[in-house]
Protein backbone atom coordinates (compact mmCIF):
# COMPACT_ATOMS: atom_id res chain seq x y z
CA UNK A 1 0.00 0.00 0.00
CA UNK A 2 1.68 3.00 -1.01
CA UNK A 3 0.83 6.30 -0.51
CA UNK A 4 -0.55 6.10 2.81
CA UNK A 5 1.57 7.45 5.59
CA UNK A 6 3.09 4.86 8.14
CA UNK A 7 2.19 2.03 5.85
CA UNK A 8 4.62 -0.25 4.89
CA UNK A 9 5.22 -3.93 3.88
CA UNK A 10 1.54 -4.06 2.60
CA UNK A 11 0.76 -4.85 6.62
CA UNK A 12 -2.62 -4.44 7.26
CA UNK A 13 -3.71 -2.11 10.32
CA UNK A 14 -5.39 -3.38 13.46
CA UNK A 15 -6.90 -1.84 15.79
CA UNK A 16 -5.15 -0.83 19.35
CA UNK A 17 -7.56 -0.59 22.30
CA UNK A 18 -6.59 1.26 25.52
CA UNK A 19 -8.81 0.46 28.95
CA UNK A 20 -7.35 3.53 30.64
CA UNK A 21 -8.10 3.47 34.75
CA UNK A 22 -10.68 5.83 36.25
CA UNK A 23 -10.35 9.33 34.65
CA UNK A 24 -11.82 13.01 35.05
CA UNK A 25 -11.94 13.02 31.66
CA UNK A 26 -11.17 11.30 28.44
CA UNK A 27 -7.75 11.57 28.14
CA UNK A 28 -6.89 12.21 31.77
CA UNK A 29 -5.72 15.69 30.68
CA UNK A 30 -7.85 18.11 32.57
CA UNK A 31 -7.50 19.83 36.06
CA UNK A 32 -4.30 21.59 37.14
CA UNK A 33 -2.18 18.56 38.14
CA UNK A 34 -1.93 16.98 34.61
CA UNK A 35 -0.05 13.39 34.64
CA UNK A 36 2.88 13.36 32.25
CA UNK A 37 2.20 10.00 30.91
CA UNK A 38 -1.49 11.03 29.89
CA UNK A 39 0.15 13.81 27.90
CA UNK A 40 2.30 11.70 26.23
CA UNK A 41 -0.12 8.90 25.56
CA UNK A 42 -2.81 11.35 24.29
CA UNK A 43 0.01 12.66 21.90
CA UNK A 44 0.46 8.93 20.88
CA UNK A 45 -2.75 8.67 20.42
CA UNK A 46 -2.62 10.93 17.65
CA UNK A 47 0.30 10.16 16.30
CA UNK A 48 -1.29 6.28 15.51
CA UNK A 49 -4.56 8.32 14.06
CA UNK A 50 -1.82 10.41 11.67
CA UNK A 51 -0.58 6.89 10.63
CA UNK A 52 -4.54 5.71 9.97
CA UNK A 53 -4.10 3.48 13.04
CA UNK A 54 -7.61 2.64 14.78
CA UNK A 55 -7.24 3.71 18.49
CA UNK A 56 -9.86 3.29 20.73
CA UNK A 57 -9.92 4.16 24.66
CA UNK A 58 -12.14 3.56 27.31
CA UNK A 59 -12.21 4.95 30.62
CA UNK A 60 -13.46 3.09 33.62
CA UNK A 61 -15.77 6.10 35.03
CA UNK A 62 -17.25 6.92 32.34
CA UNK A 63 -17.38 3.71 30.09
CA UNK A 64 -17.74 0.50 32.37
CA UNK A 65 -19.68 -1.05 30.16
CA UNK A 66 -16.63 -1.43 27.71
CA UNK A 67 -15.01 -3.01 30.60
CA UNK A 68 -17.46 -5.34 32.01
CA UNK A 69 -18.32 -6.44 27.78
CA UNK A 70 -14.91 -7.42 26.83
CA UNK A 71 -14.24 -11.02 28.69
CA UNK A 72 -10.53 -10.68 28.61
CA UNK A 73 -10.86 -7.41 30.07
CA UNK A 74 -13.16 -8.87 32.55
CA UNK A 75 -11.45 -11.65 33.44
CA UNK A 76 -8.42 -9.36 34.00
CA UNK A 77 -10.03 -6.93 35.76
CA UNK A 78 -11.81 -9.79 38.53
CA UNK A 79 -7.96 -11.23 38.87
CA UNK A 80 -5.55 -8.09 38.83
CA UNK A 81 -8.35 -5.33 40.00
CA UNK A 82 -8.36 -1.87 38.85
CA UNK A 83 -5.35 -0.74 40.02
CA UNK A 84 -3.56 -2.48 37.34
CA UNK A 85 -4.90 -0.23 34.72
CA UNK A 86 -4.22 0.32 32.08
CA UNK A 87 -4.71 -2.31 29.50
CA UNK A 88 -3.58 -2.53 26.47
CA UNK A 89 -5.02 -5.06 23.27
CA UNK A 90 -3.81 -5.35 20.23
CA UNK A 91 -7.36 -6.46 18.37
CA UNK A 92 -8.34 -9.20 21.47
CA UNK A 93 -4.82 -9.71 22.66
CA UNK A 94 -3.24 -8.28 25.83
CA UNK A 95 0.00 -6.55 25.10
CA UNK A 96 0.29 -4.81 27.92
CA UNK A 97 -0.64 -3.70 31.48
CA UNK A 98 0.25 -1.91 34.03
CA UNK A 99 1.63 1.37 32.35
CA UNK A 100 1.17 2.98 28.96
CA UNK A 101 3.36 1.95 26.14
CA UNK A 102 6.00 4.43 25.02
CA UNK A 103 6.27 5.16 21.27
CA UNK A 104 9.32 2.82 20.05
CA UNK A 105 6.48 -0.17 21.79
CA UNK A 106 3.54 1.10 19.72
CA UNK A 107 5.74 1.44 16.11
CA UNK A 108 7.34 -1.94 17.11
CA UNK A 109 3.90 -3.79 17.35
CA UNK A 110 2.14 -2.01 14.31
CA UNK A 111 4.91 -1.97 12.27
CA UNK A 112 5.42 1.15 11.61
CA UNK A 113 8.46 3.59 11.22
CA UNK A 114 9.41 6.36 13.62
CA UNK A 115 10.66 9.61 12.17
CA UNK A 116 14.37 10.50 13.68
CA UNK A 117 13.76 14.40 14.70
CA UNK A 118 16.34 15.99 16.20
CA UNK A 119 16.86 19.49 17.31
CA UNK A 120 18.94 22.09 16.25
CA UNK A 121 21.91 22.29 18.23
CA UNK A 122 21.11 19.19 20.28
CA UNK A 123 23.88 17.62 22.07
CA UNK A 124 22.36 14.33 20.12
CA UNK A 125 22.93 15.41 17.03
CA UNK A 126 26.03 13.54 14.76
CA UNK A 127 28.24 16.28 14.44
CA UNK A 128 28.40 17.26 17.52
Amino acid sequence: MTGMKGLNKGFLMKTLTFYDPALCCSTGICGTEVDQELVNTSANVEWLKDHKVTVKRFNLSQQPMEFAGNPAVKTFLQISGADSLPLILLDDDIVLAGRYPDRTELARWLNLELEQTTEKGSCCVSSC
